[in-house]
């Protein structure tokens, strides 16, 4: 990647998630999508629904967190959107936010979804299909980066 788009991205991405620094940044094509290694790390994933954190990078714990019980798992590390019902906690956040998924014993990160309610809506509608499931543990991208 030319340094000049190189640091374009960085400074976008920094509006988002903080300062973010490379002294290396790669661009890498995954089926449809563009994977971008910052010093030799996967660190971002660019497709159709927009640019967001790969679930293996160091940006995870900057995402505000949707904590799901322990009957959601599998489902979402089957690639299925995230149910209302299934949530135990939500961190504060706006639609179209991008969010980490996590279990609830573990805290572990199954999954970086896109909001399509606010948080304080699925808080007082406990009902439907609230977050996009993007990219999740056992995925063909994790699988490949786990090899």
């Amino acid at each position: 990647m030319r340094s000049k788009d190189a640091r374009k991205l960085l400074q976008s991405l920094s509006g988002v998630y903080g300062e973010l620094e490379a002294k290396k940044v790669e661009v890498a094509e995954f089926e449809e999508k563009k994977i971008y290694i910052f010093d030799d790390r996967m660190e971002f994933i660019e497709d159709e629904n927009g640019l967001y954190p790969y679930l293996g990078g160091s940006y995870m714990d900057i995402l505000p967190r949707v904590v799901v019980d322990m009957g959601a798992i599998r489902f979402v590390c089957n690639g299925a959107d995230i149910m209302a019902p299934g949530i135990q906690e939500v961190d504060e956040f706006d639609e179209g936010s991008i969010v980490a998924v996590r279990d609830v014993t573990h805290g572990k990160a199954l999954a970086i979804g896109k909001a399509r309610k606010s948080s304080a809506e699925i808080i007082s509608d406990k009902k439907g299909k609230v977050i996009q499931n993007l990219h999740y543990v056992g995925d063909k991208l994790w699988e490949n980066a786990s090899a």
